[in-house]
């Protein structure tokens, strides 16, 4: 959401709200909405007239209130009898009889029109409507210029109110019978997050930037398990990392951050117990809107824009265009960060209840790579032992996928995604060995290419069933295949004084072919869910899957292949009760599933999928007062079949068993037009329940902390007079003590950091921001792995002038 729309969107988030909480304290009395317009029109409008409707899906109560706004008819309904439903989306020129028809599919509810043209909603069945008993109406007034339901204005809030991440269907996160936590586009802009790793850091049970300036990879651990291999889903779709090639994703291209905490095969596959993190990309919108702005800072420049809105007048077209170019340097010597990304993006809506977005994107990035210091090595931070002139991870990446919707009845819907995916690698770098002599230096090389095709097809039928039970099924059969190919370079280097390098150039690497190696794996999966709503209050979820995959390694060099077949039926199953409109209380049971595909020869015991199982109980509070959501969380994680490296025998063995088990509390406020707010803290009891080394059972996992903490606040004084708003914003992100390795011979310890922004409005259509990262310059330990420490990002400031309209 671009600055341009800010005002106008608090004004219908201020609307919006004042209209639900007066509909949710009369929820057993009937509502009339009213606009000034409607009062012109009584009479004039006509439930088989032509209009314009654009209703996206959300809660009855609220759908109900725009079609009357977007109409001009007077609706009227009982609000005991719409309390807890969901409305479909309703888009295009059609009937306002048709448009209703939609908005009422699969809720159990009629309507009929009075003779002086109000529409009256009913149930089905015998009720005090049908009896004929007329209650009190509640009258609520909006404007329809600036009337809009509170989640079309998500993006100008941190708060989220529903998400399609934790059941792959229109959910409230209220409802969801599962920790899921959302960063909107309004909360990435307010801190002007530059990847991934910076998104999810304010998050409760997330742990980001393990690596510290190592920026080849977003490193994220979910309840204490790193995610980032097999954890990572754009729009839904998997991205998951074989080996070596791939690429980051630019989240100036996003609209919305899920991450989806606990196992979750049972809808989404092969993955890790900790979580999932679901990345939104950017889609077109009805309203013309845009942006262009300019970063700068220490060896820091970016450019880009985001525009979007309809093809052409009254066209059933609309479209997306997002760019961003960026020449930038990191804070170590002979460090890259220079980015290349456009992504266009089209929406077709053909008539009610159909929908296709097109999705395309090219990612360029040159980047070079942050560096472990071996044991004994004390100096500056940003000091480099490579080569300068090989020292590179560039990425090519091109997307092109679709998401499709047709509603075929009022009852069943059917939704494709699709997304094919080409990534080239050239990965290049010299790098100190961490141990004796001291400065002998290693070479290597990759050089790479992945191909990826994901499809995901899903139909989902809502019905009720008598007045007791509301029923929402998702059947889904969804297939992934990639293909990645890797020739890998080992050798050495002429060593190097790290008190004082100096630099030999390619000359003095030495090189030799290792290998060539492709891995494919193609995963089929079919599942199912139902989602039962009883009585209003009580929500149970039910879902189950079969995965069946196929992995072959063929080490082309050698000329052998390692070949595999992997199933597993998982499954999960949730409760929630709805204690009040406000609060609900949950628990549930589910399964994830991670199979084995590489180094098969080196494990000759066999190879069995890595399993794991969560029981999970927790709370959510959504006041109608304001707009906030706060969550409550305990968990107990168990993954087994864990893949260890045993050095006495070189072999793998599958003997490990971790457990973690905790507590997450998470708080994410918009207050009013003017505060934004969130706060998050995690506490870990992670332990290893066995392992190949006998010393390590009972020991803490190297790198999980047990106590984590974050908080942020911004707040934003009015403009008076000739003087624009001015925002101010600060947070601190708190890491705890961790252990270097599994064995727990040394402790890591904890940090704090402090981040800032400030912003200025100069007029309604230009800002200046200042955002800055680690603010006091910390110096701190990120990981010691592999017998080297990595040390976190310094201070970064960067500056921002944004023009919106």
């Amino acid at each position: 959401m671009t600055n341009g729309g800010a005002t106008a969107m608090r004004n219908r988030g201020r609307v919006a709200l004042v209209a639900s909480a007066l509909m949710m304290t009369t929820a057993l009395a009937p509502f009339v909405l009213v606009t000034p317009a409607q009062a012109q029109q009584a009479g004039h409008n006509r439930i088989d007239g032509q209009y314009e409707f654009d209703i996206p899906a959300q809660s009855l109560t609220s759908a109900l209130a725009q079609f009357g706004v977007q109409s001009g008819l007077q609706v009227t309904v009982d609000g005991a009898l719409v309390r807890g439903l969901e409305g479909r989306a309703v888009t295009g020129t059609m009937r306002a009889d048709t448009a209703l028809e939609v908005l009422l599919g699969g809720s159990g509810l009629n309507y009929d029109v009075t003779g002086d043209g109000t529409v009256v909603i009913e149930a089905l069945q015998t009720g005090a409507a049908a009896d004929g008993e007329v209650l009190d109406p509640v009258r609520v007034e909006a404007n329809a210029a600036n009337f809009s339901d509170p989640s079309d204005a998500i993006t100008d809030s941190f708060v989220a109110n529903r998400s399609r991440t934790a059941s792959k269907t229109d959910t409230p996160v209220l409802d969801d019978s599962a920790a899921v936590s959302v960063v909107t586009e309004k909360e990435m802009e307010t801190r002007n997050v530059q990847d991934l790793q910076q998104a999810v850091a304010y998050t409760a049970g997330v742990q980001s930037g393990e690596y510290g300036s190592d920026v080849r990879y977003d490193y994220v651990r979910i309840r204490g398990f790193y995610q980032s291999s097999l954890g990572a889903y754009r729009d839904g779709l998997p991205s998951r990392i074989y080996n070596f090639t791939n690429s980051r994703p630019e989240t100036y291209g996003l609209q919305q951050v899920d991450v989806l905490k606990g196992s979750t095969s049972s809808l989404f596959g092969l993955n890790g117990p900790g979580g999932l993190v679901n990345m939104t990309t950017k889609r077109p919108e009805d309203e013309a809107s845009g942006e262009v702005f300019t970063t700068f800072g220490e060896n820091h420049l970016r450019g880009g824009g985001d525009v979007t809105g309809p093809v052409a007048e009254d066209s059933n077209w609309t479209y997306r265009l997002t760019g961003l170019w960026q020449d930038a340097e990191l804070s170590q010597d002979y460090s890259k960060d220079d980015r290349l990304y456009l992504a266009p993006a089209f929406t077709y809506k053909p008539k009610a209840g159909t929908e296709l977005t097109i999705l395309t994107s090219y990612s360029e990035r040159d980047s070079g790579l942050g560096y472990g210091f071996p044991t004994g090595i004390e100096t500056s931070r940003d000091a480099f032992f490579g080569e300068p002139d090989f020292n590179n991870f560039d990425t090519e990446e091109t997307n092109l996928g679709y998401e499709f919707s047709h509603l075929i009845t009022d009852k069943l819907e059917f939704r494709q995604n699709a997304r094919y995916t080409h990534v080239d690698l050239n990965y290049e770098t010299v790098y100190l060995q961490d141990t004796a002599p001291l400065g002998d230096r290693y070479a290597f090389a990759i050089y790479g290419e992945l191909d990826r095709f994901a499809i995901d097809n899903q139909v989902q039928y809502d019905t009720a069933i008598n007045d007791t039970f509301d029923s929402k099924t998702l059947v889904g059969i969804d297939f992934n295949r990639d293909q990645n190919r890797e020739k890998r370079y080992d050798g050495s280097a002429s060593p190097i004084d790290p008190y004082n390098p100096s630099y030999c150039g390619p000359s003095c690497i030495d090189l030799d072919f290792t290998s060539d190696t492709e891995i494919t794996q193609a995963a089929y999966g079919v599942y199912a869910q139902e989602q039962l709503t009883i009585a209003d209050d009580w929500i149970a979820t039910v879902g189950g899957r079969f995965d069946y995959i196929q992995s072959d390694t063929d080490t082309i060099s050698s000329g052998t292949t390692d070949e595999r077949d992997d199933h597993k039926f998982t499954s999960r199953f949730g409760l929630t009760y709805k204690a009040t409109n406000e609060v609900s209380v949950y628990g549930n049971y589910s399964e994830s599933f991670q199979p084995v595909y590489s180094s098969l020869a080196s494990r000759p015991e066999g190879v069995e999928p890595q399993e794991g199982t969560q029981y999970e109980i927790g709370v959510k509070y959504q006041p109608e007062a304001f707009d906030a959501l706060f969550t409550a969380a305990l968990f107990d994680l168990t993954q087994e079949n864990v893949s260890q490296w045993n050095s006495s025998t070189s072999t793998y063995k599958q003997i490990g068993e971790i457990n973690s088990r905790g507590l997450e509390l998470e708080g994410k406020m918009s207050l009013d037009a003017q505060t934004n707010m969130t706060l998050a803290y995690t506490y870990l009891d992670a332990e290893i329940k066995d392992d190949v080394t006998a010393a390590n059972i009972g020991n803490s996992p190297a790198n999980v902390p047990e106590h984590q903490a974050s908080a942020w606040l911004d707040y934003t004084i009015p403009g008076q007079g000739v003087f624009g708003d001015l925002t101010l914003g600060g947070g601190v992100r708190f890491v705890g003590e961790r252990q270097r390795n599994d064995g727990n011979t040394e402790t890591l310890g904890g940090y704090s950091l402090f981040d800032a922004a400030i912003n200025y409005a100069v007029t309604d259509s230009v800002s200046l921001a200042v955002n800055a990262t680690n603010l006091t310059d910390r110096e701190y330990v990120s990981s010691n792995t592999f017998g080297s420490r990595y040390y976190g990002d310094g201070r970064t400031v960067l500056a921002t002038l944004k023009y919106s309209w």
